[in-house]
């Protein structure tokens, strides 16, 4: 069974197609239920942020399975399957694996080396787990990207492109708004979850004054307000209900809901810019949309004395770019942890094999065992128990060298073939192989210790 990826982002869709293919957390949860009642499918995950949406699933089978996850995602978008597949990219295997890390890394980002996406991340595995939807396969791969991710952040400069999508948009909005950017401004942050509280902490360091926060629920944006002003910055939380108000003397908006529709009208910003005393060419409002899909309607845009900057913008700004030797030495972290990654698996996949051959030789050394009593059955104790011994020590010997060799060999590329010939020169059942695989224990030869303390083992038979 293979990892098969199935995704769609910013760098192969417009933010129309993304729009289209967000999911909730329901959503996710009934995708990934539809997905797993498939009998290709045994495991899958879905990492869903403003600018992607992928599926990592645990296949049986490379096609088979990519029809399942195109054909679930088709039904919940309303895409044509045809359309679907014009703007998604499919990774398969060892390309799968990759793509994970360096997606963790942020180097498949907006804005290259943000860190945002590694708790994106974490926090799509968290679910998956939470709701039971992943195995040992997608567990450990989920596990290794993190690390992956953080190792990358840790030794290389990469976060001097900046921290997040936020940063970017705000440096933006800075611009538009003066010489002074945001210094002594009025600001509304749309929104109290996890992108809220970062734009808030980015408005608290470019020195915004006073900020309202905008919410569906209030005591949530009231938590948030409350953190700001540990900043000493003036806060009010408001429900969505003020949007208008509160856009009405705002100089900036960061709007990051994760609504399945737009919470900012037209009629909100026309009220809002009615009631205000501004002068439109040079005090413009200016509201940043990273809601995916879009947090403003998409007339907003037209009205004068409105600026908005949107994914599509975000996405376009040369402004902030990543050292060439940062992102090399980030490439070369990400494609020697995938080389780590991979020789690992292909060595577990190895281990049933090994443990089976290791199962069959206590079979037949318990049989010749028994045949000898039968045969000479005044063998005194003493001699019956050193003639075990030494058969024994016999087999473990005779097995100790090709077995300890295949798991090496199993790391390198075509490893698995080692396991196969393994089976065929042995005559090792399948069946009993698979049993082990599932069970996940090691025989131990009878009369011997655990398998990681046996003579002249390199260690455990668990790889």
């Amino acid at each position: 069974m293979s990892v098969l990826l199935f995704g769609v982002s910013h760098r192969s869709a417009p933010v129309s197609v993304l729009e289209q293919l967000s999911t909730g957390e329901s959503d996710q949860a009934k995708i990934v239920d539809r997905l797993l009642a498939s009998p290709l499918v045994s495991e899958a995950m879905i990492l869903s942020t403003c600018n992607r949406v992928e599926i990592y699933a645990v296949v049986e089978a490379f096609h088979g399975g990519l029809s399942a996850i195109g054909q679930v995602l088709s039904e919940h978008s309303g895409m044509a399957m045809a359309d679907l597949t014009k703007y998604a990219y499919v990774r398969y295997s060892e390309a799968a694996v990759e793509h994970l890390f360096s997606v963790a890394s942020g180097l498949d980002s907006a804005v290259v080396g943000e860190q945002q996406v590694l708790g994106q991340v974490r926090r799509a595995y968290a679910s998956a787990e939470a709701n039971s939807t992943v195995g040992r396969v997608l567990h450990e791969l989920a596990q290794r990207a993190l690390s992956v991710g953080k190792r990358v952040h840790s030794e290389t400069g990469i976060d001097a492109a900046g921290a997040s999508v936020v940063s970017v948009a705000l440096d933006i909005a800075a611009g538009q708004i003066g010489a002074d950017a945001l210094v002594g401004r009025t600001a509304v942050v749309i929104g109290a979850g996890s992108m809220g509280a970062l734009s808030a902490a980015h408005l608290a360091r470019a020195g915004v004054r006073h900020i309202r926060v905008v919410n569906r629920t209030l005591p949530r944006a009231q938590r948030l307000a409350r953190k700001i002003r540990e900043y000493d910055i003036t806060a009010e939380a408001l429900t969505l209900d003020g949007v208008a108000g509160a856009l009405a003397d705002a100089d900036v908006a960061v709007c990051c809901t994760g609504a399945v529709s737009p919470v900012v009208t037209l009629a909100d910003v026309h009220h809002a810019l009615v009631g205000a005393d501004r002068d439109e060419a040079t005090q413009p409002l200016v509201i940043c949309d990273l809601g995916m899909p879009r947090d403003v309607d998409a007339a907003v845009a037209g009205l004068p004395g409105v600026v908005v900057i949107d994914m599509d913008r975000i996405q376009r700004e040369p402004s902030v770019q990543v050292a060439a030797s940062d992102t090399d030495a980030a490439h070369g972290i990400v494609a020697r942890e995938v080389a780590t990654y991979l020789a690992g698996q292909r060595m577990a996949e190895v281990t049933p094999t090994v443990t089976a051959l290791r199962q069959r030789a206590a079979d037949v050394v318990t049989a010749e065992l028994l045949r000898l009593d039968h045969r000479l059955p005044d063998l005194d104790t003493a001699h019956r128990e050193e003639v075990a011994r030494t058969v024994r020590r016999v087999v473990d010997k005779l097995l100790h060298a090709p077995t300890v060799r295949v798991k090496q060999l199993a790391g390198s590329p075509g490893g698995d073939s080692y396991a196969e010939a393994l089976r065929e020169l042995f005559e090792l059942d399948p069946t009993a192989v698979d049993a082990v695989a599932s069970a996940g224990e090691l025989p131990v030869m009878p009369g011997q210790g655990t398998p990681n303390t046996e003579p002249g083992s390199s260690g455990s038979d668990v790889g």
